[in-house]
């Protein structure tokens, strides 16, 4: 990805809109993120039982978002539509994007499969009858109706279409957001990682594969997530959507600049499956510091992908010893909010800006024995810190390896 022309005006974030197990709005999830909140119960949410003889899944589940739609309208929609109506919402009044042409703004929300849960209650729900399934079964499943929901709602008219990078889907929204502002097709970007609404189909392969964590803490839900601590088990699912508006610098006017967008990457590991591919991930890393004309010396904080998986945080930590990151404080976001799969990315660049914002790190749980204490960890409590450079990594099943370059906003942008 080619480094922007000098003149060319950077890329700032005016807008963010959160929701997952810490509450809906940004309030609920600063208060949360930085108490380093314990979350996590057994799912139970309908489609997410476990099979017969084996404890519940443990996990996240958020609550109901606010009621934006009309009711007879928010009837035709999947949870996560309604989800991503409150995030998008959220981030649309803070950067006031009614002042913006809306042949100008552009839509691109990272995910697939996003509804797999309510589409398997369906499809056993209207065995046997087919001839009573809604007209609007067929249409409601497919990823592309959350970008013809919210452009149908909001003045969205320059694009929208969606990306699938597995659980880097939410960071690839970003980057593709990036590039098309400064392709110039639009002004403003949304990014939108949306809520990837799993089923108990999903969430038992994911274990049977050795992803997701096993029935270890059945018992001790709160244990369970335990990204880069050498008890980790896998990774642990967790609801969650976020919305970000990017927007060139020029075009931001009064609103609050959280940071900038300084370089991304995006690489193929050449891999098909879940196989963490260090290499990729170092190439990814390199080439989003060489965009932002920054070296890793320049980072002084990492939120990593971290996932709690073995194989997936050991190939991370040698990623990490490559690039020599060891000057950089790390946390992970994931043992606070679970694995938001096609969300992770996005909301957990909204946990980066929201640590610029507050001059703090959130904690890191379950942290007990670092799998590699050379690393500057955030421990079990928020610590004071100034971010100036932040360096964001995402990974996805089918080798996919995404990174992000962040930089504070200039003082004079905050408010």
């Amino acid at each position: 990805m080619p480094k922007a022309p000098p003149d060319t005006p950077s890329i700032v974030v005016t807008g963010i809109g959160v929701a997952c197990g810490l509450g809906h709005g940004k309030a609920a999830f600063r208060d949360g993120l930085f108490a380093g909140r314990d979350l996590f119960s057994h799912l139970a949410r309908p489609g997410r039982e476990a099979p017969e003889g084996d404890s519940a899944f443990v996990g996240i589940e958020m609550s109901e978002p606010p009621a934006i739609l009309p009711a007879r309208l928010a009837r035709t929609t999947t949870f996560g539509e309604r989800v991503a109506i409150a995030v998008l919402d959220e981030a649309w009044r803070e950067a006031g994007l009614e002042t913006i042409d809306p042949l100008r703004i552009g839509l691109v929300v990272g995910g697939t499969n996003l509804a797999a849960r309510e589409q398997a209650l369906a499809a056993a729900s209207f065995a046997g009858r087919l001839a009573y399934v809604p007209p609007r079964h067929g249409h409601i499943f497919l990823d592309t109706d959350i970008g013809g929901l919210c452009t149908a709602t909001y003045p969205i008219r320059g694009f929208a279409y969606s990306v699938g990078a597995a659980s880097a889907s939410g960071t690839v929204a970003i980057i593709q957001a990036m590039d098309a502002i400064r392709s110039g097709r639009v002004d403003v970007c949304i990014a939108l990682g949306a809520l990837q609404d799993v089923s108990a189909h999903d969430l038992q392969a994911m274990r049977a594969m050795g992803a997701m964590g096993t029935t270890r803490f059945a018992d001790r839900p709160g244990a369970a997530c335990r990204p880069m601590d050498r008890g980790h088990d896998g990774f642990i699912y967790g609801e969650a959507s976020a919305a970000l508006v990017l927007c060139r610098s020029d075009m931001a006017g009064d609103a609050k600049a959280y940071g900038t967008l300084l370089g991304s990457a995006l690489v193929a590991d050449g891999t098909r499956g879940p196989e963490p591919d260090s290499q990729g991930q170092v190439r990814a890393a390199t080439n989003a510091l060489t965009e932002a004309g920054l070296t890793a010396a320049d980072i002084d904080y990492v939120n990593g992908h971290a996932t709690g998986t073995p194989a997936g945080d050991a190939a991370e930590l040698a990623a990490y010893r490559t690039l020599g990151l060891t000057g950089a404080r790390i946390n992970a976001t994931k043992s606070i909010l679970g694995h938001g799969l096609a969300a992770a990315g996005a909301i957990e660049v909204a946990a980066v800006l929201i640590q610029i914002e507050a001059g703090r790190l959130h904690p890191t749980r379950n942290l007990d024995n670092p799998l590699d204490p050379r690393f500057d960890w955030v421990g079990a409590v928020a610590v004071p810190h100034a971010i100036r450079h932040a360096l964001k990594l995402s990974f996805g099943f089918g080798g996919t390896s995404a990174a992000l370059v962040i930089g504070a906003p200039d003082k004079e942008s905050r408010q």
